[in-house]
Formats: structure tokens, sequence, C-alpha cells
């Protein structure tokens, strides 16, 4: 038999605003820009401030008072297009890499079906310039064998730049080494690449029967390949920063700036307004239009909380770092998203969504606001330092090292040790991996 069971529990929700609020939060500028864009398309009730655009026309420049309003303060050569000196320069034709490996195609003597695979084959190109998509799946695409595609391969593989399109590293290396097939770099290549990617040198000697010098000779051959043909030239187009703040300092104080002056304020209808009130619109209208006032009274509360929150997160980010804001970049203290939301009184989550993918303009560059934070470690005397200064420490020793008797993980605790920093081995380790740096022994270079 059923039984109804009634319970009472406390659980935290969030409000529509609450929802609308975090959702505004988490969006860096450009990302604003656009956002108010379509509210504004979607909810008839906003509407932007045309008063203010009119105002700043008709108004003549004049001298502002930082202290006064430091609102108004926005540096005038850094974002206005209108200055630049080189507006009047032609643009070169910029084509798209594999736009660019396309019209290579045009080389080669292709049936339509050849072509259309071949571009198929480049526009699945990963960053790297590596095939990204199993042959498999493009033959039953266009209903052809896989010989037939690999025929197709074959042709892409002989573009511009020499190795595009391979399958994977070892794949990329030998399209490289085409017409030296006699080579014993060739070799290396085709039959011991496990050993030399993973540094054997000692069983390439003993396989190949070869010299010190002769290997020597090979790995600086094959080391001048292009290890990544499309490394920086498949999407990643040229990526333009716009920083979120701006920090600068007047009078000896830091003032930080929202930088969304360009971002037009919004206001409800007045027209819309009237309509609601009056007593003889119908229910439907004004159930539609009630809705839309609070949906756009909310979107305008959350913009400007949005400018609130990260005013208040930059400027506790400058009194918690007091070093890096005098100059010092380098001397960053440890500090969390916990530091931050204890100080302002925030939820940690709150703090996360205003750091992420957020840039501040400083006198000393433009930085992410999360690259303030870092963890810190405890030293025997319980003095407490930032994981970044021990990281710097540690890949300096790395690029210094001998190459030929690279230091293990043991040999670099016990340098870190010497410099102040005493470490366990995996502390070191796992250093070494944040730092994507391997282990010694694939850092290992044979020297004559």
């Amino acid at each position: 038999m059923v039984r109804l069971k009634q319970t009472q529990s406390q659980r935290h929700t969030l409000s529509p605003q609450q929802v609308l609020q975090a959702s505004i939060l988490q969006l860096n500028v450009a990302n604003l820009e656009q956002k108010i864009l379509d509210e504004l398309e979607s909810n008839p009730v906003l509407e932007p401030d045309e008063s203010q655009s009119e105002e700043m026309a008709e108004v003549e420049p004049t001298e502002v008072d930082y202290e006064e309003d430091p609102d108004e303060y926005e540096p005038a050569n850094i974002y206005d297009n209108a200055r630049s000196k080189d507006r009047d320069i032609p643009m070169a034709e910029q084509v798209d890499f594999v736009e660019g490996l396309v019209r290579q195609l045009d080389s080669f003597s292709l049936s339509d079906w050849e072509r259309a695979v071949a571009e198929e084959l480049l526009w699945n190109l990963d960053e790297n310039g590596y095939l990204a998509v199993d042959m498999v799946l493009i033959a039953d695409r266009y209903n052809r064998s896989n010989e037939d595609v690999s025929l197709v391969l074959e042709k892409v593989q002989q573009l511009d730049p020499s190795g595009i399109a391979a399958k994977d590293l070892q794949d990329c290396l030998l399209i490289q080494m085409r017409g030296k097939e006699q080579s014993l770099a060739y070799q290396v290549v085709l039959n011991y690449f496990d050993d030399f990617a993973n540094h054997r040198y000692e069983c390439l000697q003993k396989n190949m029967d070869i010299s010190k010098e002769t290997l020597s000779n090979i790995i600086e051959e094959i080391t001048h390949l292009n290890p990544r043909p499309g490394d920086g030239k498949i999407g990643s187009g040229i990526e333009t920063v716009i920083p979120d703040l701006l920090a600068v300092q007047r009078d000896g104080k830091w003032v930080v700036i929202v930088n969304d002056s360009w971002i037009p304020d919004l206001n409800l209808s007045n027209e819309y307004l009237t309509l609601l009130n009056q007593k003889d619109t119908a229910r439907e209208t004004h159930n539609y239009l009630k809705e839309k006032f609070d949906s756009a009274n909310w979107f305008i509360q959350a913009i400007q909380q949005r400018r609130h929150t990260l005013t208040a997160v930059m400027e506790t980010i400058i009194k918690k770092q007091p070093k890096f804001f005098d100059g010092k970049v380098d001397s960053l203290v440890p500090m969390k998203l916990q530091d931050i939301a204890s100080e302002i009184n925030m939820d940690i989550s709150t703090i996360s969504r205003s750091t992420r993918g957020k840039y501040v303009d400083t006198p000393y560059g433009i930085f992410e606001l999360k690259s303030f934070f870092t963890e810190g470690y405890t030293l025997e005397g319980g003095e407490e330092v930032s994981t970044k200064t021990i990281k710097e420490l540690l890949k300096k020793l790395i690029h210094d090292e001998n190459k030929d008797s690279p230091f293990t993980d043991i040999d670099l605790a016990a340098k870190l040790k010497d410099g102040g920093f005493p470490m366990a081995r995996r502390t070191v380790a796992k250093y070494r991996e944040q730092l994507n740096l391997p282990v010694a022994r694939l850092r290992r270079q044979l020297t004559q």
C-alpha cells in the first residue's frame, strides 16, 4: 500500500534575476555587446539611450577630473580605430590557410569526385595539419573504396607545406623525406621511430650499427623537419583581446574603469510603458508587456551588477597584489578565489565568473584576471611563496641543463632545495607536468 509522507527540507534555488545576473557576469565585453544587441532585437520594451550619444556629439571635449568622475576616463588612443595612423593603408587579401591549400589542387588534373574528396580531406585537418577524420568515413560518404580515397590523399600530401594531411607524426616526417628513402634518417623514422621518439639512442646505435657521430647527424636532419605543418595557420586567425577593465593610476591611487563606455546604455520605452498603464489595454497585451518589462528591468540591473562586481573584484586584486602593481610583475603572492570572495563578501562562483576570460589593461600590459591567482607553497620556515616563482626557477633549471644528461626529478628537487625551495620529488614532478615539460629521458639530446 502506497503511503503519503510529508517532509520538510530547505534548498537553495536561484531566482530568474540571479540566473540572468550570473549569465551576464560571465560574458566578456565583446560577447556582452552582442548579447545587448540580441536583447534589443528580441525585447521591444528595451531601447538604446540616444540622448547620451547626442550629448557627446554636441559637447566639445573638455579636460576630465578623474578624481571626481573616474568612469569618464578612457584612453583615447587605445580603442579608437578612427585615430589609427594606418587606416588608409590598403590591406592585402587575407587567404585562409585551408583555402590556399584548396587552390593548390588546381595544379592537379582531378575528376569531380576526386576534387570533392580532396577538399573534404583538407577541410578535415586539425590545428597541426594532420588528417583528423577516418578515411573510411570519407569513402562511405562519397561511395568510394578506401583505395580510391588513399590515392587522392597521396596527391593532397604533395601540397605545400610538405607534411600536410599526414595521419600521424611518423607519417608527417616520412612525407617530408620523400626522395630520400635510401638515407639513414629515413630508415630511422620508418623502422625505428619508437626508439627515436623516446630518445633511446643506445638502442638506435646498436640496431643500426652506427657511430655516435653518425647518429648525431641523423638526429640533426630529422629535428630540422616540421612536426606540425599546420601549427598557427589552421583555425587560429588573429585574435584581438579587448580588455574588460582598465587599471589606471591617478595621484598615487589606482582607479578601476569598466571598459564598456562604447556599449549603449539601455532605457525602458515610454511608449510601451504608457500602453501598459492604460486601463483599456487588453489582458493578453498587458500580460505580454508586463513580462517584457520585467525581463528588461532584470537585464538592465544585471548589466549594472556586472559593472559593480568587476570593479569590486579588480580593486581587491590590486589590494592583494601590491608588489605587482608597484611594477614588480613577477612578484605575485599566493592568492585564491576564496580570498577575494571573503574580502568582498561574495560567493566564490561569482568570483570565478568575474575572472574567467576577462582581461585588464594596466600600465605593465594586458593580463587575464585569473593570472593574478596562484597557489602557495609553504617553506620549512613557515613562509608562503607563490608556486609561480618556483615554476619559473624550475623552468630555468631545465632550460640551462646539460641536454646530454638532463636533470631527473630527484636532481631538480636537490637544485630547488639549494635555491631555498625544499620539496619532495613528486611535487617537482607535478610542477614539471603543469609546465608541459617532459621527463629527463625525453629531454635528452645527443651531442658529439
